[in-house]
């Protein structure tokens, strides 16, 4: 049975952690509405390439332009079946919008599937959402997510992890395991 999820993303979200998400669960026949406060349906948000070359942090390239496809300020988050939260660097100013904190909020008190990944755990951080809940995130995170009372849960950059309604991964290249277990969590069943 098809769901609708919300994407919430910014301006400098990563371009993976955007595209990819978007156009599977798009392939498997679910509605993915991807929405950024202050932004129609039809306008764009640019996004960043993170690429990880050796260096002590990953490196940052000028992404393509991801088109948004549904209008923020007209999301009824009650009518959506799930949550998609990218990383990159949108997360760090989205989590100052209290729309977008309500609005992730609601997904937790209705134990709906949220899938975060990267930096995206710093909007659900900010909304006060991961009190005693295991998570991962993107390293440089780890510390916030202590702060907001998680558990860190320091995985393999290829990993995702689950607890309740919550897959969480460090970064783009989870995105197999992280996929696949929010699809689990969904309840999507792919027939080859």
């Amino acid at each position: 049975m098809s769901k609708k999820i919300l994407m919430i993303t910014g301006d400098f979200v990563e371009d993976y952690e955007v595209m990819v998400p978007f156009q599977s669960l798009l392939m498997v026949g679910h509605q993915v509405d991807a929405v950024c406060p202050g932004k129609a349906s039809g306008d764009f948000v640019r996004t960043a390439v993170h690429d990880f070359e050796g260096d002590q942090t990953y490196s940052e390239k000028p992404g393509h332009n991801f088109t948004l496809n549904a209008t923020f300020s007209e999301v009824k988050v009650a009518g959506y079946d799930a949550l998609v939260l990218p990383g990159g660097r949108a997360p760090e100013y989205l989590r100052l919008n209290e729309d977008v904190l309500q609005m992730v909020r609601h997904f937790f008190e209705e134990s709906k599937p949220v899938a975060a990944i990267c930096h995206g755990l710093q909007i659900l951080a900010t909304a006060g959402v991961l009190e005693g809940r295991g998570c991962t995130a993107y390293p440089a995170v780890g510390p916030e997510l202590k702060l907001a009372g998680a558990e860190y849960v320091d995985i393999d950059v290829a990993s995702a992890h689950v607890q309740g309604n919550l897959v969480s991964a460090p970064a783009w290249p989870a995105h197999p395991q992280w996929l696949s277990k929010f699809l689990c969590l969904l309840g999507t069943k792919i027939e080859l």
